[in-house]
This record gives structure tokens, sequence and C-alpha cells, in this order.
């Protein structure tokens, strides 16, 4: 191990082991600043500073515990508390804020080092404080650029492997499948036609289109549709079902992200996603982007979600409703690929590490303020409940629809 590494691994033990010390004083407590990044595996260089934020209530008495670590002076103001005190070779700096709670804090996250569980700030703390020339920010964006990458190749070997068989599973061979749009292309959009409407002759383009079963019900009511998914075996299912229907299909087997702008520009009257789509992004400010990017002045952008509620906070269990989560909770999560329910693979399925990918799951107020930050009006907001009555009076899914200005 060169000195480097030893720096390295001697400053991550000092942070556990303050860490420890607060938990064995029981005080809530999140690591914070350039440490809580670092920890996270996004690398600022030359920063070997560690501060940890807790209640200010106990900012004192921790203080007189720690005079053994050559505590310095304790400072405090109107609003803030804070000293520091030497542990290993760094100093570690306490703070506490006034008026806040730090298990409450909505940018608080837990993440795992080893076997410790550790609260950091989390890299959407940095990226709605800082100012967006900031070096550290930037830092963080391109960490998150990389992270994206990692996770786009996950997603991509996940739905390259049996998507094909699971959707003729689900909705019979491409001829089956074209004959049931054909009957009712209406139908087939199902709760988006009432925002997908006058479609002749517009250009759609269908983002994270999957089977493209609903860009295909827009082709035969004289949509001109383009469909990009990472997915070529999607594409090879959706390919067929379009030559049963004898109408033409542009499916761009691509990473959304790495759509060329030059080629897309402006030229789409309507953007659409739907369903099971937004969690795939570590960061929904280049997907904002790249749709403002795409829509031509006046087009449109409408999107179809699970509403947050139901997938990160409320569930039932038979005739009860249970709060199972923390809505404001920003780690990255694994779950199986969503056609994985629809193959004949048993329930060791689950455990198939091809069939698992890496998701972050966004709040409503997130996933609004980003299109709006792009330069997109938001036009209308709906709220859909949920069918299912033991689940009455919770919200199933939102419709986001945004115009981009003349």
């Amino acid at each position: 191990m060169n000195k480097a590494q030893h720096n390295q691994e001697l400053w991550r033990a000092t942070v556990l082991d303050a860490w420890h010390m607060l938990e064995k004083e029981e005080i809530s407590a999140t690591l914070e600043g350039t440490a809580a990044l670092n920890l996270q595996g996004c690398a600022i260089q030359n920063d070997e500073s560690i501060q940890f934020s807790i209640q200010w209530d106990a900012v004192e008495k921790l203080h007189r515990k720690l005079t053994r670590y050559n505590a310095g002076k304790l400072e405090k103001d109107t609003r803030i508390c804070s000293f520091s005190f030497q542990l290993n070779d760094y100093y570690v700096k306490i703070i506490g804020y006034l008026g806040t709670v730090v298990r409450t804090d909505p940018d608080r996250m837990l993440i795992f080092i080893g076997t410790d569980q550790i609260a950091v700030k989390s890299f959407s703390y940095f990226l709605h404080t800082l100012e967006k020339n900031d070096t550290i920010r930037m830092t963080v964006k391109d960490h998150l650029r990389q992270l994206q990458k990692s996770d786009t190749s996950q997603n991509g070997q996940a739905w390259n492997n049996e998507a094909y068989q699971a959707w003729v599973n689900r909705f019979g061979t491409p001829e089956q499948a074209a004959n049931k749009i054909k009957r009712d292309p209406i139908g087939r959009i199902g709760a988006l036609a009432n925002y997908l409407t006058d479609v002749r002759g517009t250009n759609v383009i269908n983002l994270l289109g999957s089977h493209a079963g609903k860009a295909l019900a827009l082709a035969l009511m004289g949509a001109r549709v383009t469909v990009v998914d990472i997915s070529a075996e999607n594409a090879a299912y959706a390919e067929k079902v379009a030559h049963a229907l004898h109408i033409p299909l542009n499916y761009i087997v691509s990473d959304v992200l790495q759509l060329p702008i030059d080629q897309h520009h402006t030229k789409y009257d309507t953007v659409f996603m739907e369903l099971g789509i937004l969690h795939y992004f570590v960061d929904l400010e280049p997907l904002a982007k790249l749709i403002f990017q795409i829509l031509k002045p006046g087009g449109t952008f409408v999107i179809q979600e699970f509403h947050p509620i139901s997938t990160k906070l409320v569930t039932t269990r038979g005739k009860r409703q249970i709060v199972f989560g923390n809505y404001f909770d920003q780690t990255l999560r694994t779950r199986d690929v969503a056609y994985s329910k629809h193959l004949d693979t048993g329930k060791g399925a689950a455990s198939n590490s091809t069939h698992t990918v890496y998701l972050r799951e966004w709040t409503l107020g997130e996933i609004v303020t980003v299109f709006a930050q792009a330069g997109l009006m938001v036009q209308r907001l709906d709220e859909t409940p949920n069918m299912k009555v033991n689940d009455i009076g919770l919200p199933k899914l939102f419709t986001l629809v945004c115009s981009k200005p003349e």
C-alpha cells in the first residue's frame, strides 16, 4: 500500500471512528461537506476535511465529553454552534444548526461502508445548494454521468436478456399483438389517450418505448413515430409487430441520453414517456435538457408515471394501508427488470442478476421542478387514484404535461 492509499484508509477509518463515537453517545448525526461526497465515491481531491452536523442542543454536551480529544473552543452565534476535536491525525468538526432536526432532513441518506451504516448528505443536496459553476457541483455532475453510464450498461444487459420472450408471453406473437392494436388503437393508448390527441401528420417520439405498443397505436392514428430504447430485444419484437400492422416504425436502439442531438434537434411535435421509466435516471437534468432540445417550439411533452406516493411510501396488505418507506429517500436501489414477471423462470428468477437493475426513485416535486427548470412550461399535473377498493384514497399515477415556448 502506497502513502496515498494509506492516508485514504486512515481518513476513512477516522470518519467511521467519529461516527461510532456519536452513535455511542446516542446522538443523531450526518456527515457533511466533501467528506460525504468522498465516502460515496465522488472524489474531491486533496480534501480530507471531516464535518458532522448534530442536533443543536447536543453540541455543548458533546463538547464537554470530548475534552480528552483536545476539543477546541466552542464557537456559537445565533444560528450555528460548532467545535473541532482531534482524532487520529485529523480534525473532526462538529456543528449544530438552530431549528433543524437531523433525522428528518430530506437530504440525509444512509449508506453502507462495509458492514457499517452511516448517514451522509446526498448528491441532490449539493446539486440544489451549490451554484451551477461551482467546481464541487460540477464534480458531482461528472460523477453522476459516470454512474449513469454504469447503470445504463447494467440496464442494457438486463433488458437484452429474454425480453422478447417476455412480450410473447404477455401479448402473444407479434401477429397476435398487432391484431389487438388494430382492433382498438385508442384503447391501446389507454390513460394517455386524453393527452395524445390530433396526432395525425405529427412527429412523435417515445423515449424508453419498450415494446412500442402505444407508439404503434399512434402510428395507426396517423402519427410519424420514433421509439428510442436500449433493448435490441424490445426493438425486434416492436419491429415485427409494426411489420404485421404494415406501418413504418423508426426504432432507435440507444441509450436515450446518447441520442445525437444534431439529428433530432427541434424535430418533434410530441415527446412522451410512460410508466416505470424515470427511476432509471440517477440525475434527471440531462433527460430534461434532451427533451427540451428535441421538441419543436410549441411542442408538447407528456409523461405518465407511477405516483411516488405509491412507489415510495404507502402499500396495501390485505385491507390495510401501510407506510413502508421514506418519501424523501434518495438512495439507489436494486430491483428486478419490469418484464421478469412475464418469464417462465419460476421463483428463482428474482435472484438472477441478469434481471436486476439499479434505480433512483424521485419525488413529485423533484420531477416537476427539473422539467420546469429546463425551460418547459408546466401546463397541467393530473393525479389518478388507485382503482382497487382497498387502495381507495391513494394516488396511483400522475400525468405531467409541459410545452416548449414558441
